[in-house]
């Protein structure tokens, strides 16, 4: 039964913690070894996922930490690969621009709040549980990652009828 419920919950969300490791490092061969991880840890403590209020809420917590984590051991040279944007340099800015490229230079709460309300389309409240943070730093985290994203971004930048105050 354990055995069978787990399988369910892996069949069913694998892809979607897989996906937020993606967004929130960048690299799709991390992700998939995160969510793998993630996945480990949540086999590991599965009575407590399965009494959870929100098991799958459980499940993006863990790969937020496990993202933080990679992130921390990774070190800030790699994280700013936009650095000429941020430092105004002229800068030939392809038609198409790279939002992961910019999400990296995000601090990893506003990354992961910008992360969980958009692309997950999760509400404040969620985010809030995932990231043990309140409703409120949810708000503000996000708010300013948008912000930071859109000044970043420049023109190219709107998140569904929400656009950046410049």
């Amino acid at each position: 039964m354990r055995d069978d419920a787990f399988r369910a919950y892996f069949e069913r969300h694998h892809a979607s913690l897989s996906r937020l490791a993606y967004l929130m490092t960048g690299e799709s061969q991390v992700a998939d070894d995160l969510a793998a991880d993630a996945l480990t840890e949540v086999w590991r403590h599965w009575d407590r996922v399965n009494a959870a209020d929100d098991p799958v809420a459980y499940g993006h917590g863990i790969v937020m930490n496990l993202s933080r984590q990679w992130v921390r051991r990774r070190g800030r040279e790699r994280l700013l690969s936009f650095g000429s944007l941020r430092h105004g340099r002229d800068t030939d800015v392809p038609a198409v621009v790279d939002v992961r490229g910019a999400l990296r230079l995000l601090p990893h709460r506003r990354r992961a709040c910008v992360v969980l309300r958009y692309a997950f389309d999760l509400p404040e409240r969620e985010v809030a549980a995932i990231l043990d943070i309140s409703v409120g730093a949810v708000k503000s985290a996000t708010s300013r990652g948008a912000r930071q994203l859109a000044e970043l971004l420049g023109d190219h930048f709107r998140i569904d009828g929400w656009e950046a105050a410049r």
